[in-house]
């Protein structure tokens, strides 16, 4: 396979938009089917939500995939069919493994302000499991501006664990000035969720993705204060 540098700008993603949500996507999703733009690697969902006070997600239902929730701004409220109920802010993770089956509703916990959050859906290596749900914060290690592992199938501690051997989720939280070596990995999926970085003698705004294939060591550069999602995938999902 030939190495590849692929930018995706923000303003290139499809959208959802209702009285209380914005929703960009940065893959098909739903009603924006595009059989062109299935996934990178093993995230086949990366959404970047805005839900305003009083709205939410009612319950609905999922099975065998690997959900995580990283909240930006804001307050998220889970609750889901196996007693699980939590509220994640900037710098908690959550996972919930829908396994066999599970019914969920994410709500905005405030009622006075907006959550944004960016949920990512990975595909399991294992279907038919029971479904399981993990919350941890990880603020501390965030703020030494490194790139940490956040969700995890390779066993990272301070990780959340997703059923998905292929896959780690990172985050970081570079200051301006700071760079960071990417994972080396054949699928690494590059989210800015704030602020700007490079990447070699591209720039990437808030909003924009760059997806790598092959593209061996490689490393960006905050210009500003900026927070990143990284996903490196060991192999794509085959369909």
């Amino acid at each position: 396979m030939n190495a590849t540098i692929d930018l995706r700008p923000a303003a290139d993603r499809s959208e959802t938009r209702m009285s209380w949500l914005d929703s960009r996507h940065s893959f098909s999703f739903g009603p924006h089917d595009d059989p062109d733009n299935t996934g990178h690697g093993l995230l086949i969902v990366s959404n970047d939500d805005r839900v305003a006070p009083g709205g939410g997600f009612g319950a609905h239902g999922h099975r065998d995939m690997e959900i995580v929730t990283w909240v930006l701004d804001g307050a998220l409220e889970h609750r889901d069919s196996a007693g699980n109920e939590g509220v994640i802010t900037p710098g908690q993770a959550q996972r919930m493994s829908a396994g066999r089956g599970i019914v969920h509703s994410e709500q905005n916990h405030a009622d006075d302000a907006p959550v944004h959050f960016i949920q990512m859906w990975v595909v399991p290596d294992r279907t038919g499991i029971e479904p399981g749900y993990e919350q941890l914060d990880v603020s501390e290690r965030l703020a030494t501006g490194d790139l940490v592992p956040v969700a995890s199938g390779r066993g990272h501690d301070g990780a959340v664990t997703i059923n998905q051997a292929g896959a780690v989720m990172w985050a970081g939280r570079p200051p301006g000035g700071r760079t960071l070596e990417l994972p080396d990995a054949p699928f690494v999926h590059v989210f800015v969720a704030r602020g700007t970085v490079e990447l070699g003698d591209r720039t990437l705004e808030a909003g924009d993705a760059a997806r790598l294939t092959d593209a061996g060591p490689i490393s960006i550069t905050a210009v500003d204060a900026a927070e990143v999602i990284v996903w490196e995938s060991d192999q794509a999902v085959r369909r």
